[in-house]
């Protein structure tokens, strides 16, 4: 029994914010140093941290867009997404269909035409009734929903102009 003592567990300690007689201004923790930033938490990137440019909103990913950003895309656009806007971005997911409030359809002429740093400041703002979803999604992943939300509005407004011509041949010889 002598080795199951918990003299650890059982040693003097602050609870946060308690007065100390420690230190001279009666804190028992030093404030931060002013100026200072955590590790990994200095976001700089404005571009990649806000979706802005100078205060405005960007036209250009703050990274080339490959086919695992929008894998990993759609994968998250499901998860946070789609349950207000449904999986192909038309504002009909099942919430809305269970009396919450309609979101605009990603396919209307005017988010067709914002940039893409509106979606992102959206995504990470909120917008009207939808919540802001910063704490829950990383900004790299917040990216990769925008991505994918382009990719949604492209297959939803594509002609067969847009199919790059080998591709454009073999889908007219299936048609026949």
């Amino acid at each position: 029994m002598a080795g199951c003592q918990q003299q650890m567990a059982d040693q003097p300690r602050y609870e946060p914010l308690q007065k100390s007689a420690f230190f001279g201004d009666e804190r028992s923790a030093r404030p931060f140093v002013e100026g200072v930033v955590a590790r990994g938490e200095l976001n700089a990137d404005e571009h990649f941290y806000t979706g802005k440019s100078r205060g405005k909103r960007v036209d250009m990913f703050p990274f080339p867009v490959m086919r695992d950003t929008l894998v990993r895309g759609q994968e998250r656009f499901n998860i946070y997404c789609s349950t207000c806007h449904d999986r192909v971005g038309t504002g009909q997911g099942m919430v809305v269909r269970r009396g919450f409030r309609v979101p605009p359809s990603f396919h209307i002429d005017r988010l067709r035409a914002a940039p893409v740093g509106h979606f992102f400041d959206v995504i990470t703002h909120g917008f009207g009734a939808m919540p802001d979803y910063a704490e829950q999604i990383s900004a790299q992943d917040r990216w990769a929903i925008v991505a994918y939300i382009r990719a949604l509005q492209l297959s939803q407004h594509a002609a067969l102009a847009d199919v790059p011509a080998d591709e454009r041949q073999r889908l007219t010889g299936a048609q026949k």
